[in-house]
C-alpha cells in the first residue's frame, strides 16, 4: 500500500553501517492519503495535532554518523505503528470486529488505538463509523511492512555486531497536565521501567543530555510504547529505548513550524548520537553469541 504514490516509509543507512543503532521515528509521517482527508471530519490542520512534527529531521544526522533512520510517511492519526495489531475499537466500524480480537485495551477506550478515533486534543477524526475493510487495508499494507522491516534490520544488526539498539524517537506537547504546571522535562526517557533496555545505557543518555544543560525524567508519563515494549529485548542482545522531546524546544506549537532553536537542538540531537553509539558495547552484551 502506497500513500498517493509515496511510499510507506523511509529507510537510510550508510553505505557502510558503522554501529547496530537504529533510529526510529514512527509518529512524524505528514503524507496524508487524499482518500483520509475526504474521510475525516477534522480541517487540514488540526488532523496534524498527533504529529511528532519533523523529529526524524531533528535526527536526519546520524545516519552520516554511520547508523540507521527509519521514518514513516504516513501520519499516527492515520494508522499508529506504536500499538498492537489487535488494538481496535470496535465502536468505529460499521462491521463487528473478528472473535479473537480481545476487549480493548486503555489505549483504545481512550481513542488512541492502532487506528485512532481521536487526535491527540481529544477531537473526533471522523463523523461517524467507518469500514472494517478500510482499517485491515491499512494495517496489512502498512503496519505489517513497517514492522518486518524493522525486525529484519535490528536483526541483521544483532547477528553482524552481536547486539542492536532501537532508540524510538518522539516528541510531546510543551504542556502536559501531568505536570500540573511545574516545570516539565525538556526530555523524558522510556525504557519500560528498567525492562526493555540496558540500565547502564539509560544512566549514559540522562547524563549526556544533562552536561548538555536539558532537564531529563525517566518513564513518567512515558515508559514506552508498543515499540519499545516489543522490540527491547536485553535477555537476547536488543535494547530499546524511547526518547520523549519536549516540543518547545523545537517548533512552534501554534502553526506547527520549527521554530529559531531547531537547528540548535538537532546540532544538539546530533551529538547525542554521536556520544551515545561510543557507549561500551559490553554493558549490550547481555547474551554470549556462539563464535563462527
Amino acid at each position: 500500500m502506497d500513500l498517493d504514490g509515496v511510499a510507506a516509509f523511509q529507510y537510510f543507512e550508510p553505505a557502510e553501517l558503522r554501529v547496530p543503532f537504529l533510529f526510529n521515528s514512527p509518529h512524524s509521517g505528514r503524507v496524508y492519503p487524499k482518500s483520509f482527508l475526504k474521510q475525516s471530519s477534522l480541517d487540514n490542520f488540526t488532523i496534524r495535532i498527533s504529529e511528532d512534527c519533523f523529529v526524524d529531521l531533528l535526527f536526519r544526522n546520524v545516519v552520516e554518523l554511520g547508523a540507521a533512520l527509519m521514518a514513516a510517511n504516513f501520519p499516527r492519526s492515520f494508522l499508529d505503528v506504536n500499538r498492537e495489531r489487535d488494538e481496535l475499537d470496535g465502536d468505529m466500524f460499521f462491521e463487528p470486529l473478528p472473535e479473537d480480537v480481545p476487549k480493548p485495551s486503555t489505549r483504545v477506550l481512550a481513542g488512541l488505538g492502532i487506528i485512532p478515533r481521536i487526535v491527540a486534543t481529544g477531537v473526533p477524526i471522523y463523523d461517524g463509523r467507518i469500514h472494517l475493510s478500510d482499517a485491515l487495508e491499512r494495517i496489512n499494507g502498512l503496519y505489517v511492512p513497517y514492522h518486518e522491516h524493522l525486525a529484519r534490520k535490528l536483526d541483521e544488526m544483532r547477528e553482524r555486531f552481536g547486539f542492536a539498539v532501537l532508540i524510538d524517537c518522539h516528541s510531546m506537547p510543551g504542556k502536559l497536565r501531568f505536570f500540573n504546571g511545574g516545570q516539565q522535562p525538556d526530555f523524558i526517557l522510556g525504557d519500560q521501567y528498567g525492562q526493555s533496555c540496558a540500565n547502564a545505557f539509560v544512566e549514559y543518555v540522562t547524563d549526556r543530555l544533562e552536561q548538555k544543560g536539558y532537564n531529563v525524567a525517566l518513564n513518567r508519563p512515558y515508559s514506552g510504547g508498543f515499540i519499545t515494549a516489543n522490540y527491547g529485548r536485553p535477555c537476547e542482545n536488543i535494547h530499546a529505548l524511547q526518547i520523549e522531546i519536549n516540543r518547545s524546544l523545537y517548533l512552534d506549537e501554534i502553526t506547527l513550524e520549527p521554530n529559531h532553536n531547531f537547528p540548535v537542538l538537532q546540532n544538539d540531537l546530533t551529538g547525542l548520537a554521536s556520544d551515545i553509539m561510543a557507549f561500551p558495547e559490553g554493558h549490550f552484551m547481555t547474551t554470549k553469541v556462539a563464535a563462527e
